[in-house]
């Protein structure tokens, strides 16, 4: 017999059976493109096409051009991508000489120009760029790969864009790129394009992060929020305060400091920046594990305990301490979840400093988060704190702090008429480990929504899907993440007037693009399971499931 809790679940499989097997009843011939839709993702911003394909040459050459030709991070971009899209035509075959092997090919060259000699990764960096794939004139019935950019970072998107404009055909088996001529030019639509990896509720290995990087930029995401600490774990070394990291798991689940230096210069060389986050004064238990004095008390473990100045030169030493490491003007402080009044009101000596500073317990909230704001801007940064402090104390927090959202709407639309930056990531729709959100509520979200002004639409940075990890480890993160991070990436990436006009061809081109990480090594989930990162439900085609 069936509990009532297994019914919901039991009827949606049978749906989905039933749905298989009329699919599958109908299918003769396979997935078929739509050659009416673009399937490039996210959209550019403007293009043209035509309707020739084209043979790509597997030693397609590289000819830089301009005052940043010589960077490294582009040399390393090209022969990256290079692999991605010859991956199926650079194996040796028994069978070379039963078949025809091509040796004319119709481009065998990429040329980028890139116009600065700059490859400083700063938030707002130029990464528009105009790709063109293009006969090379006159008489030539050759093609021209053409990529024009301001910077590196616009290198790579439109490397990537390339990239997807290129796939391997089974029959000639040679790559192809369809509908040519191409001319795209394409920028994004905000600056902060943002996914957060959680890493204190369970440590993932470098290679894990790096290949999550990875997968954010095939959907030209810029930002890893990486929250590094939580009140469960303290895996980063702080080497001020050598017993901290007292505070991991285990002595195998930590982070050095040469391995979070490998995984931001790693982010860069993907056009990524890298956030941390040290949240505080709550959600840090584990700092304590090392340093016990900076509990209240034993049986009060969080907030920290702010009466201390012992606490606050802890904080100045790991801000030191990990400003070495990340490069990044935002740095995130958390702020959020403090449980202001049980556990400082509880606690003796902080009872009574309380009472001698003639405060109450929020107001030591706001003089603790604005301290450690003090702390984070003596080191270059520019805060970034969850919206609870804005809610709470927004008239005292300093001008430069962006808000950031996560609380459901409405946040943006009120920190930006006070003048304040903010980050959208309302959690009822851009928290990947909410499972029962459909891609779709993730694609529609607006981070502008409530906020006419154009002036003030200005100060919304842009968004971040977030990767919370309590029930979330290396055996199912990319699973949890993609596809759905992919519908944040579209809307943070394309305009609206580029979009496409419905849902239906939305979803068409989110299938074809959850394929394209797979075939790229990336365990991408079904798009459209009732809940997110649950297998299959029955045999069938990655182009329609």
């Amino acid at each position: 017999m069936l509990h009532l809790s297994e019914k919901p679940h039991f009827i949606y499989t049978c749906l989905m059976l039933l749905a298989w097997v009329s699919q599958y009843v109908s299918l003769s011939t396979g997935f078929e493109l739509n050659h009416s839709l673009t399937y490039i993702w996210p959209l550019p911003h403007e293009l043209t096409s035509g309707n020739e394909t084209l043979t790509v040459n597997p030693t397609l050459s590289l000819s830089l051009i301009g005052k940043g030709g010589n960077f490294k991070i582009l040399r390393e971009g090209f022969r990256r991508y290079k692999r991605i899209i010859f991956k199926q035509s650079s194996g040796v075959s028994s069978f070379k000489n039963l078949r025809r092997i091509r040796s004319i090919y119709d481009i065998s060259q990429m040329r980028i120009i890139v116009n600065s000699d700059s490859d400083e990764l700063k938030l707002g960096v130029d990464e528009s760029y105009t790709l063109f794939i293009t006969k090379t004139g006159g008489q030539s019935t050759a093609w021209e790969a053409i990529i024009e950019v301001n910077t590196v970072y616009g290198a790579l998107r439109g490397l990537e864009t390339f990239s997807q404009l290129c796939a391997y055909d089974y029959t000639t088996k040679s790559v192809q790129l369809s509908k040519a001529p191409w001319y795209i030019k394409d920028k994004p639509r905000f600056a902060y394009r943002g996914l957060l990896l959680d890493t204190s509720r369970h440590y993932f290995p470098v290679d894990v992060i790096k290949s999550i990087i990875d997968s954010m930029s095939y959907a030209k995401l810029n930002v890893l929020h990486w929250h590094i600490i939580d009140e469960q774990s303290f895996p980063l070394e702080i080497p001020k305060y050598p017993k901290l990291w007292n505070g991991a798991y285990t002595k195998w689940e930590r982070y050095t400091v040469e391995d979070a230096s490998k995984i931001v210069r790693f982010a860069k060389t993907r056009g990524i920046h890298v956030m941390a986050e040290v949240d505080v004064p709550g959600h840090a238990a584990s700092w304590g594990v090392g340093y016990p004095d900076l509990w209240p008390s034993t049986s009060c473990r969080e907030p920290l305990d702010v009466t201390k100045n012992f606490t606050f030169d802890l904080i100045s030493g790991i801000f030191s301490d990990i400003r070495k490491i990340f490069p990044f003007e935002l740095f995130h402080l958390g702020g959020d979840e403090v449980n202001i009044g049980r556990c400082w009101n509880n606690t003796p000596h902080v009872k009574q400093w309380l009472k001698d500073n003639n405060m109450k317990p929020k107001d030591a909230y706001k003089y603790f988060v604005l301290k450690a704001q003090e702390i984070a801007i003596s080191k270059n940064w520019t805060p970034v704190n969850w919206e609870e402090t804005f809610n709470a104390f927004a008239g005292s927090l300093n001008p430069q702090t962006v808000v950031h959202n996560w609380l459901g709407p409405g946040a943006c639309p009120k920190a930006v008429a006070k003048g304040f930056k903010c980050i959208f990531s309302n959690s009822d729709v851009w928290y990947l480990d909410h499972l029962d959100v459909p891609w779709e509520q993730i694609y529609n979200a607006e981070p502008l929504e409530g906020i006419d002004n154009e002036s003030k639409q200005k100060l919304v940075l842009g968004g971040e899907v977030c990767m919370w990890s309590e029930m979330v480890d290396t055996s199912n993160v990319q699973q949890t993440i993609w596809p759905r991070a992919a519908a944040a990436a579209e809307r943070l990436w394309s305009t609206k007037t580029a979009l496409s006009a419905g849902n239906d061809t939305v979803l068409h081109r989110l299938h074809y693009f959850r394929c394209l990480l797979q075939r790229r090594g990336v365990q991408a989930a079904p798009v459209t399971n009732y809940y997110a990162r649950q297998p299959p439900v029955g045999p069938d085609s990655c182009y329609w499931q």
